[in-house]
């Protein structure tokens, strides 16, 4: 078992104290920002790899393993080295560049790794794109027209038969070479060969021109405000942003190599990739790579991996939060390996509800007799991602923290709520190709306009973080001219509604009521209801047992809200899951509420029909 270091260190000594300050400005807008300069970070990505090469080159840099049973194949820092110059080697002699990118379109790997850091150390662009546009689209639309954005120069899968529709389909639109980790396919270069190539004085000759302005990656967005756009990840963005983690988690400049880190996010992905992936690479850590993820028949792979692995710092989404709660509590070995080597917990990707921040504390005071750490931050893909970072103990979830060091948030009166913007080396120049769009992305004073809102947690102390407060276009008036927060009323959906609501869209725009559409947790509908694992969807959010469940959830939402614009009168129950090619949901699990309500308008209509027997009502 591989494992990291205690946890139960201070929680104090993990992290720097915020120093923030707050000026209200005349127009009503407020400047928050750290008193703490940023220190000078890394030139390029690949520094961070040639340093640790150096400096511990037989630690692991990486890890996977082709099932919960079988040995973990990992790679060095010195081995991992070796590949990205050889590959970077091919790169150059074919003349990939940023008008001729890589793209790859598979999962996590150590060869999706290496391929797209061998790109990035000779400046020639990667682009990872989400497997769900290959593996789980239908018409391929939104893979066609990131093909024909980007025009790759080659293409990486991790094998040409699971991709072959995907590839048949972007195949008239590009001219790039098809890389595979498969060496059997016949069809495709192996990487293998690649990986082989022979090491040129042209790969010292371009890592040396890297600059800090140097396109590393474009990370397309996950739209959930609209169709995903290629966005420009310079080198400066990625190392600026690693700098200001270590100035926040200072435990990081000291760990070595006891930072290890086991993560299934995907790099296609800012929290993933320029979090997760680059937190390890730029520290020396090690990453094993978790081929599961927080989904029914995949995360019984996940648990069998932190069987295995330790690690320091536990990175997931909300979802997966809520299935790991269930495994530890039905697993005491676990449980306690867990919360004895993690030093804390980190979430992102959605707000964690309030009822699974408070079951993990109360199994880690059961457990190890300490309350667990748990930490968020905030930030997007324009921002690589780290814009705030709540770097203290937060008495309650949702705080995203404060300003990193380097970055300014202006927060600007939007109805009764603060829009945030943020200005920093971390954001990025622009989109690619969509100089209209970019122009659109800033004010006249250069802050990026990310769509979100905050509240701060004490407005007098602006050190004690800001809270997350929807995202501004989301938020609608009911006829009573009352506003909703979609954020913050989704996640108490959740929470009333758990453990049998996997999340929730709010419904009511220009109506009377709040009305919830509900993507539902089916194991958890089953188990209540009793029924078997194979039993159908509608069988099972239909059964009287699930539907008085909601009703009562709904009434217990109600007592704790009690205006109209803090509970939802009805909910709907989705026998359909949130569907990948019509835009409501991304790998990560993030719903789209947009676009939910817009390709599901029969269910929200069935929601305002008074004589119609499928909405659930508030109970009580």
């Amino acid at each position: 078992m591989t494992r990291a270091a205690t946890g139960g260190d201070d929680p104090q000594s993990l992290f720097a104290t915020p120093a923030i300050v707050a000026d209200r400005r005349a127009d009503g807008s407020i400047l928050v920002r750290s008193t703490v300069p940023l220190k000078e970070s890394a030139r390029c990505v690949g520094d961070w790899l040639e340093h640790w090469a150096r400096q511990a080159p037989d630690r692991i840099f990486l890890g996977e393993r082709a099932g919960a049973d079988a040995p973990w194949t990992t790679v060095s820092y010195r081995d991992a080295r070796r590949i990205v110059r050889a590959a970077a080697s091919w790169i150059l002699a074919q003349g990939l560049s940023a008008e001729r990118p890589l793209v790859i379109l598979s999962d996590n790997s150590i060869d999706h790794a290496l391929f797209a850091l061998a790109a990035q150390h000779v400046g020639v662009p990667s682009a990872a794109i989400s497997p769900a546009y290959s593996l789980m689209s239908k018409d391929f639309d939104k893979l066609k027209s990131m093909i024909t954005l980007l025009e790759p120069g080659a293409i990486y899968v991790v094998g040409t038969k699971p991709f072959a529709a995907a590839l048949a389909a972007i195949e008239p639109l590009h001219r790039a070479t098809i890389v595979s980790g498969n060496p059997g396919d016949a069809d495709a270069l192996p990487f293998r060969t690649i990986a082989a190539t022979p090491e040129t004085p042209d790969v010292a000759k371009a890592f040396a021109a890297v600059r800090p302005d140097t396109i590393a990656k474009f990370l397309f967005t996950s739209g959930s405000t609209g169709t995903p756009k290629a966005v420009i990840n310079t080198q400066r963005m990625l190392t600026s942003s690693q700098q200001a983690k270590a100035q926040t988690w200072t435990f990081l400049e000291e760990a070595g190599d006891e930072l290890v880190i086991l993560d299934w996010l995907p790099w296609s992905h800012t929290f993933g990739a320029n979090h997760n992936f680059n937190l390890v690479l730029r520290n020396g850590g090690t990453l094993y790579i978790d081929g599961g993820k927080p989904a029914p028949g995949l995360f019984a792979t996940s648990l069998a991996n932190l069987r295995s692995v330790v690690p320091t710092v536990y990175f997931n989404v909300p979802r997966g939060f809520d299935m790991l709660i269930a495994a530890l509590r039905s697993d005491e070995a676990l449980c306690r390996k867990f919360f004895e080597g993690t030093k804390f917990a980190f979430y992102a990707g959605a707000a964690l509800p309030q009822n699974l921040w408070d079951a993990l504390e109360e199994l880690s005071l059961k457990t190890v007799g300490r309350r667990l750490p748990m930490v968020s931050a905030w930030g997007s893909t324009e921002t690589s991602p780290l814009a705030t970072d709540c770097h203290f103990l937060a008495k309650r979830s949702g705080n995203i923290g404060v300003p990193i060091s380097g970055t300014e948030l202006k927060l600007v009166p939007s109805g009764d709520k603060l829009e945030v913007r943020v200005r920093g080396p971390n954001v990025t120049p622009g989109y690619w190709k969509a100089p209209e769009l970019t122009a659109q992305a800033f004010d006249d004073e250069g802050f990026y306009q990310i769509g979100d809102a905050v509240t701060f947690a004490d407005p007098d102390r602006p050190e004690l973080g800001l809270f997350f407060d929807g995202r501004v276009a989301e938020d609608f008036k009911l006829n009573s001219g009352t506003w909703v927060s979609v954020g913050t009323l989704r996640v108490a959906g959740i929470a009333a509604l758990a453990p049998l609501a996997q999340d929730i869209v709010v419904a009511g725009h220009g109506r009377d009521e709040v009305r919830f559409l509900v993507f539902p947790n089916l194991a958890a509908c089953r188990a209540l209801a009793g029924l078997p694992e194979t039993t159908g969807a509608a069988e099972a959010i239909g059964h009287a047992a699930v539907r008085s469940a909601i009703a009562q959830g709904l009434a217990k939402l109600k007592a704790q809200g009690g205006h109209s614009s803090g509970h939802a009168t009805r909910a709907l129950l989705l026998a359909e899951p949130a569907s990948v090619d019509g835009g409501e949901i991304t790998d990560k699990g993030y719903i789209n509420q947009r676009a939910v309500l817009t390709r599901r308008a029969a269910a929200v209509a069935e929601l305002e029909d008074d004589a119609s027997g499928e909405p659930i009502a508030c109970g009580g």
